[in-house]
């Protein structure tokens, strides 16, 4: 490990634009090639300067195996890289590349995630990480199991369809009008989904006097960590996140008092209430400044563009001190907290 293991920041954080459909391949090499240029020109370097690359994205998805090699287009082949990959959002390769530093290996290293949601029908994809004995070959789809975790909820009256409208509306909205619209799949309306779109970020980091180096004001990261709940549904209460907290509190020890912001991901409405009260997040922290999941969600990319999110607020001197979350799999079952903050 190095002397001080936490000296690892986020320098650089670039997106796709997030629309319904994009033209090209289901390897996201036309939507990431954008991204690391930007990286490159605004930070003032190669990928020769990059020592590490990990990507996240899905088979599923893309609708090929290893469609994670061919999105390796975007980098180049010259010169050879050292690079690895996780078949999840791409904040979990962030806490890869995040170790790999930690550990010594490099002093910089270059993340990004991809989805083209839009070559298939996500809806469906995504059944396919549900238990394929007894429930998979139901075809559950992604808004019914999240329908089935918001209807537990409010029979819990641990919220209120007004609160998930509330969510939705932000705080300028008019939460009123938006309960006047009809259901999607009950008790969801389609407010209270998130909008799934093609997408792409790329998250650049670097360690200590080389942070400093190519960025005038680092989003240090502080800590890092993540759980996950069983994926078994009926085994665990739907209405708290109890990985999210535990995750949480790996990385604040408690105390979660002075966070300017939080950027939460909630691909649902009520997703976002679960979350708030398992990192216990107090009334000063803005939630989802940048609009969240429920106003972009690029499949695999979302996650980091949380982190991606919250460490440019902090860059650019608008937030000290930031809360980033990233959820995975089902029903909020597998979730990470990253702590990012000034020096």
């Amino acid at each position: 490990m190095t002397d001080n293991a936490t000296d690892i920041a986020v320098v650089g954080f670039a997106h796709a634009p997030h629309v319904p459909e994009t033209f090209g391949t289901t390897n996201g090499v036309e939507m990431l090639v954008p991204c690391f240029q930007q990286l490159y020109d605004r930070l003032g370097i190669t990928k020769s300067d990059i020592d590490f690359w990990c990507s996240g994205s899905s088979d599923y998805l893309a609708g090929r195996a290893f469609s994670f090699i061919s999105a390796i287009d975007a980098i180049g082949a010259v010169p050879p890289i050292n690079e690895s990959h996780v078949e999840m959002d791409a904040a979990w390769a962030l806490y890869e590349a995040w170790v790999k530093l930690r550990s010594g290996q490099a002093k910089t290293a270059l993340v990004y995630g991809f989805g083209k949601s839009s070559a298939g029908t996500l809806r469906q994809v995504l059944t396919m990480q549900l238990d394929p004995y007894v429930v998979a070959p139901l075809w559950p789809d992604a808004w019914s199991i999240a329908g089935l975790q918001a209807r537990a909820g409010l029979d819990a009256g641990r919220w209120t369809e007004r609160d998930m409208a509330a969510v939705a509306a932000g705080a300028s909205g008019d939460a009123d009008s938006l309960l006047d619209q009809p259901y999607v799949a009950d008790p969801l309306r389609a407010h209270d989904i998130a909008p799934i779109t093609d997408g792409a970020a790329a998250i650049v980091l670097a360690v200590g006097d080389r942070a400093r180096e190519l960025c005038e004001r680092p989003a240090w990261i502080t800590g890092m960590a993540h759980r996950i709940d069983t994926p078994v549904l009926g085994a665990r209460d739907l209405t708290v996140s109890p990985s999210t907290a535990a995750a949480a509190k790996a990385v604040t020890g408690g105390d979660v008092s002075d966070f300017d912001i939080a950027e939460l991901h909630a691909p649902f409405s009520h997703q976002q209430l679960i979350l708030a009260e398992a990192i216990g997040l107090k009334n000063g922290t803005k939630v989802n400044p940048s609009g969240g999941a429920l106003a972009a969600h690029p499949m695999f990319a979302a996650g980091l563009e949380r982190i991606g999110f919250a460490a440019e607020a902090i860059i650019a001197g608008s937030a000290n001190r930031a809360l980033a979350h990233a959820t995975s799999g089902p029903a909020l079952q597998q979730n990470l907290v990253t702590v990012l903050e000034t020096r």
